[in-house]
């Protein structure tokens, strides 16, 4: 892939800006009205994001990730808060703040029937561009997201990989401050994922801010320099991931056992090695001081209290045992269905 481009996808211009916060937003909050009531999709939230990291929102489907990003997007009006956007009114100034931003949706947007450099170039036109200017840009698109060799194929005949980096490239056309990135690697095979987490990289060592939204804990990890994690629509912990792991002490150990799981947790959170106890998803969730010294002693205690020992594991704390710890359930095991809102406004 090539990727000496890089640096043009946000110009000399985006890199020379003064460092300082992109988002600003006190009190954010959207509420939608249905027949069965008023619901809180974001219930008043407070966010700041600074210029060139990668920001993230995790969350479960129907936390309320979807409709922050269309908030701040200028996609849905926010109905009580405020906030700036790349140093715009969202509310007073909202021309101003689209000129300032790229969004990509979960959805692609391009157009199965046409050419990818068409797009591209089409993008640019409706952003001002003059025709020579779009062509220039969108073939310094195609060259840096490595789509020249199907520049000109009809989209529809893209791979998954291929259509979400032309997304990425319409939503850079026209040079943005800030990228939007909601869900940008759903559906997508390990390999396009990695090649995508690479992209987002790229454009932030070039300059860009990026504010993304996943229900993916490793990418999560392994992307964002900060990230908040969002439930029923309220922020419930920010920071690194690395600082948001060291709010949980020790290692966890989880412990599938027969019989009564509550007997076999009351005896094992009586030991002194053990800090916190919970029972998740049917197992037995423990943190302890040192992983590799506790679990023995735990194996023995469940053995001379004869209970049958069917599955263990070990782990240093993740990401989803501060989702744990903050709303009480497993992010990494969410399969209930999104609220009845989630159908017309997203995730």
């Amino acid at each position: 892939m090539r990727v000496t481009a890089t640096s043009d996808l946000v110009g000399h211009e985006a890199r020379n800006r003064d460092a300082g916060p992109v988002i600003e937003a006190t009190g954010l909050r959207h509420t939608f009205r249905s027949r069965r009531g008023n619901v809180d999709a974001v219930a008043g939230i407070d966010l700041r994001v600074e210029a060139r990291e990668i920001f993230g929102f995790l969350g479960p489907n129907g936390a309320g990730k979807t409709t922050t990003l269309r908030m701040l997007s200028t996609l849905l009006p926010p109905t009580g808060g405020e906030a700036r956007v790349a140093g715009h009114d969202l509310v007073r100034e909202p021309r101003r703040v689209r000129e300032s931003i790229g969004y990509v949706g979960q959805q692609n947007g391009a157009d199965r029937q046409v050419t990818g450099r068409t797009e591209l170039e089409f993008q640019g036109t409706l952003y001002g561009m003059g025709r020579s200017a779009a062509r220039r840009r969108a073939a310094e698109l195609l060259a840096t997201l490595d789509l020249e060799e199907v520049a000109d194929r009809n989209t529809g005949t893209y791979s998954g990989g291929q259509r979400r980096r032309l997304d990425i490239g319409l939503g850079l056309i026209h040079g943005p401050r800030l990228l939007f990135l909601d869900e940008p690697t759903s559906g997508l095979d390990p390999q396009g994922r990695a090649r995508l987490w690479d992209e987002v990289r790229r454009l932030r060592e070039g300059g860009m801010t990026i504010f993304l939204t996943t229900h993916y804990l490793d990418e999560a990890d392994a992307l964002c320099d900060r990230l908040a994690i969002i439930d029923h629509g309220r922020i419930v912990a920010e920071g690194t991931p690395d600082e948001l792991k060291r709010q949980i002490a020790g290692d966890a150990v989880t412990l599938g056992v027969g019989g009564d799981v509550q007997v076999a947790l009351d005896l094992l959170a009586g030991q002194p090695f053990v800090r916190e106890a919970s029972v998740d998803g049917g197992a037995i969730r423990l943190y302890v001081d040192r992983g590799e010294t506790a679990l023995p002693a735990l194996l023995r205690v469940l053995t001379e209290a004869g209970i049958e020992l069917r599955t263990t594991s070990l782990a240093r704390p993740s990401l989803d045992d501060v989702f744990l710890r903050q709303t009480g359930r497993s992010l990494r095991e969410q399969a209930a269905p999104a609220p009845d809102w989630a159908r017309w406004v997203g995730r």
